[in-house]
């Protein structure tokens, strides 16, 4: 039987996820997840993309979201109290307005000191009405799209495999960065074509396709760059109609609740792949027009 193995939340977007063994799945997606964000003096987020020591900041937030506190290697942690009712101060994330809160000089000084780029720390205000796109519409924080990123364990198994043929190490499921990881699907990539899903009491439903970018690269656990993996082996049979490759899939969330590491996971509909329909309609020249003309951001 499919059930959730892994339950992590990111509560600052492009940072360390906490690992939980349940948490209260909102209509933005799990408690605290990418409550806050990063952002230059200008406003624009900062993104593993080009700021990968994002990777080595350790979040801890408390349950009621009042604290929060930062770990990073060779630091001083810092604890300082969430402002959830400041003046707002406009944010820029891929290229859409949104506001953010400003959480002061203190967190900022100490970010720009770990990312050795000037930074500040904001938090989603109240009122915050951001709606994201696919096949079903929902909200999120100040994730990349959607509330939910889920993974099956077989499609990594999948991946590894295909690793390892070339000779290289595996890869952890971190790497992905997923909000949920699942087990018992035996089929490698059978989100895809999950359309709809319930985890306990709540239901999720399918958005669209995760398409991977250069946060991939990044080791989690250093901060660095570890090479052309996975882009380069997902290239030869994960690329995507709009460019990229995809990996894992993107969901919304339709009923709230609480989940649990252990709660069974039940299709409720499904769907052909996204994937599968491009790659039987597209002939493999336009498949690679589109791969080299639309590099993974």
């Amino acid at each position: 039987m499919a059930h959730v193995v892994e339950l992590t939340y990111y509560p600052i977007k492009g940072c360390a996820g906490v690992t939980t063994g349940e948490a209260f799945l909102t209509p933005a997606g799990l408690a605290h997840d990418r409550s806050f964000m990063v952002v230059s003096e200008e406003g624009v987020f900062r993104s593993q993309r080009r700021d990968p020591r994002l990777a080595l900041i350790r979040p801890a937030i408390d349950s009621d979201g009042e604290r929060l506190t930062l770990h990073a290697p060779h630091t001083e942690p810092l604890e300082l109290p969430v402002d959830a009712s400041g003046a707002r101060r406009p944010v820029d994330l891929f290229g859409t307005a949104y506001q953010g809160i400003d959480q002061g000089d203190t967190a900022a000084e100490w970010l720009s000191d770990v990312l050795r780029a000037r930074s500040r720390l904001v938090r989603v205000p109240p009122e915050h009405d951001r709606v994201t796109d696919g096949r079903t519409p929902g909200t999120s924080g100040y994730a990349d799209s959607c509330a939910l990123h889920l993974i099956s364990r077989s499609t990594l198994d999948l991946l590894n495999r295909k690793l390892a043929e070339r000779g290289t190490a595996p890869l952890p499921m971190n790497r992905f960065r997923p909000n949920i990881v699942i087990d018992g699907w035996l089929d490698p990539h059978t989100e895809d074509r999950v359309h709809g899903l319930r985890i306990g009491t709540t239901e999720l439903g399918y958005a669209k396709l995760a398409i991977r970018c250069a946060v991939t690269l990044v080791e989690q656990e250093s901060g660095g760059r570890a090479g052309p993996e996975p882009l380069r082996t997902l290239a030869g049979y994960r690329r995507a109609a709009q460019g990229g490759v995809a990996f894992g899939t993107k969901l919304s969330v339709l009923r709230t609740g609480r989940v649990r590491v252990g709660d069974a996971v039940t299709a409720t509909s499904w769907g052909e792949s996204e994937l599968h329909a491009y790659q039987a309609s597209a002939p493999a020249a336009a498949r690679m027009t589109r791969w080299h003309g639309a590099p993974p951001r």
